[in-house]
């Protein structure tokens, strides 16, 4: 029977977050060190990837914490990229040019007629 691995999740805590709304942290888990911003879940905002977790400061060191992972989330996916065809390359609105509007176009509004030569 194989010895049962180290399961330490600690994260340490090193300061505001740039834009205020967190802590940086560093976290240390499963033999790979991660940094990133712990925020406060703030009742009705959408979460957005990552992780929820509870921190628990260690005593005698408020800035060492255990970290316990109650809900991981997938990371959001980004939107599909808009198809590339000739016709997107300009500026405007989408360019209809199917021969079933055109006949569409020629029965509701008549057909084109050449300019008169002079």
């Amino acid at each position: 029977m194989s010895e049962p691995k180290d399961r330490t999740d600690v994260a340490l805590l090193c300061g505001p977050a740039p834009a205020g709304d967190g802590m940086l942290v560093l976290r240390a888990r499963e033999g790979r060190v991660e940094a990133g911003v712990a925020r406060p879940l703030k009742d009705g905002a959408a979460l957005h990837g990552g992780e929820l977790v509870r921190l628990t400061p260690r005593e005698g060191t408020p800035w060492l914490a255990d970290v316990k992972t109650e809900l991981s989330l997938p990371a959001p996916t980004p939107p599909p990229a808009p198809p590339t065809s000739p016709t997107s390359a300009h500026p405007g609105p989408a360019r209809v040019t199917s021969e079933p509007y055109r006949d569409g176009w020629a029965r509701i509004f008549g057909a084109r007629t050449p300019p008169q030569a002079n």
